[in-house]
């Protein structure tokens, strides 16, 4: 096992690699972080809460978690220009390992950074709800009404959810999931949709889930895709206590999972490798080719006329 050094040094060891690093990126130009973000200080308030957590055995993160990992998490908070403060990440020990989980606010913060979006709004529709969107010749989902009575909100009767992101040009970008599509989306995730959380606030979660399908289109679809990783899988109970602690600090959450770094011995290679320098030996980062697959639901429409949704 690692040797354990004092608080004070293990934060100054890996900071100081992740700024190095950092650097050597903006020095080749590889990224390009925020021009009011600090990363230093993302660095300390990151800290300052990873010095508090504890894993489910309730033993603290820094002690449990190997500073290789510790210093990935961090350096990928960073790469992201995500900041803890902000609750725009979370931190996960899995064992060993540290992971950096991206918040709702997160994805929204990244969809604003990396393709201009001025905004993300998102609701959700309840039987009773007057929906009416159209698509365009182009293709382009366009919201024309929505109209919802205060008696319909009813979370036994949700019948969907949309997103939509506007940007600095004032062009909309429109999301837009039924209840089927939902519920196959939270399958496909960690606990299958079973959750507490997807239970007790599927409001919010249908929220989440559109919003999420929106963020990863457009920032998958931006220059800046490269630096951000893959989905990981993360244990069910993972996914339900960090959504707990969202759902209380903010209306609407976002679950997004990173992928494990491969073992060395690997056959398949990341697309892209960079390493750190922590205590305790050579780490390594890897951001995986992005091939995620981007969903595209296609209705039916009249040129001219708006189409009412039938949820």
């Amino acid at each position: 096992m690692e040797g354990k050094p004092n608080a004070e040094k293990l934060e100054k060891t890996i900071s100081d690699s992740v700024l190095t690093r950092v650097a050597e990126f903006e020095k080749a130009k590889a990224i390009q972080l925020p021009d009011n973000y600090s990363a230093a200080n993302a660095l300390k308030f990151a800290y300052l809460i990873l010095s508090q957590a504890v894993d489910k055995d309730k033993r603290k993160v820094l002690e449990v978690c190997t500073m290789g990992s510790i210093a990935n998490a961090l350096l990928e908070m960073v790469i992201q220009g995500l900041n803890p403060m902000k609750k725009q990440c979370y931190f996960i020990a899995m064992g060993s390992e540290l992971v950096m989980m991206r918040s709702y606010q997160g994805s929204i913060a990244v969809a604003k950074r990396v393709a201009g979006v001025q905004s993300i709004n998102s609701q959700v529709v309840y039987e009773g709800d007057v929906l009416i969107y159209e698509i365009g010749k182009d293709g382009v989902k366009r919201l024309i009404k929505h109209e919802q009575a205060i008696e319909n909100i009813n979370n036994a009767k949700i019948r969907g959810a949309y997103a939509i992101a506007v940007t600095k040009e004032g062009d909309c970008v429109l999301e837009i999931m039924n209840k089927d599509q939902i519920f196959s989306a939270w399958k496909m995730g960690a606990g299958g949709g079973g959750t507490k959380a997807h239970t007790n606030f599927n409001d919010e979660m249908s929220k989440k889930t559109v919003v999420n399908r929106l963020c990863k289109t457009i920032i998958n679809s931006s220059d800046d895709a490269s630096l951000f990783t893959e989905e990981k899988e993360i244990p069910a109970d993972k996914i339900e206590k960090a959504v707990a602690i969202e759902v209380q600090e903010n209306a609407n959450m976002e679950n997004i999972s990173f992928e494990m770094v491969q073992d060395s011995k690997s056959n398949e290679q990341p697309e892209q490798t960079s390493s750190i320098e922590a205590a305790g030996g050579e780490n390594t980062i890897q951001f995986p080719e992005q091939n995620a697959k981007v969903e595209v639901t296609v209705t039916k429409a009249t040129e001219s006329e708006g189409r009412k949704r039938d949820f």
